[in-house]
């Protein structure tokens, strides 16, 4: 228990941009489960990557002040997380207006917004005509 909560004890600011690199990081390598540092925000990212089909469950850890997620896999057994882009930084936050929200990749990605409305996809920010802040891009 001590080796696993080593990890945690080091001052994180980027608490999002520590998440995606940890599931792009476990993808990469082939690991299937990642223990995160417990985070509200973070949470609901998590829950809205498992309503969009990056993450297969998002559950307790027995480590405290952490939970674990689950990535999803395709048909080869490889994550379903390519590769992610932190958009908004703490050095420099980026905003979009509800018309300004456009797909990534041709639609094969999600672009990750923090709106008025709770944690958004690109796709439910424009039908709910909704701006905030890019968070992230994922594909």
């Amino acid at each position: 228990l001590r080796r696993l909560l080593g990890n945690f004890r080091t001052m994180v600011t980027d608490r999002v941009g520590d998440f995606i690199i940890r599931l792009k990081n476990a993808g990469a390598i082939g690991k299937h489960t990642v223990v995160v540092p417990y985070s509200k925000h973070v949470e609901s990212i998590a829950y809205k990557l498992k309503e969009l089909g990056y993450l297969s469950e998002v559950g307790k850890s027995k480590v405290p002040y952490s939970f674990e997620v689950t990535l999803a896999l395709n048909d080869a057994g490889d994550s379903k997380i390519t590769d992610v882009k932190r958009v908004s930084k703490p050095g420099r936050r980026l905003y979009a207006g509800a018309v300004d929200t456009h797909s990534v990749k041709n639609g094969m990605g999600a672009r990750i917004m923090s709106t008025p409305k709770g944690i958004l996809s690109d796709r439910e920010a424009r039908r709910l005509h909704v701006g905030g802040e890019e968070l992230f891009k994922i594909w």
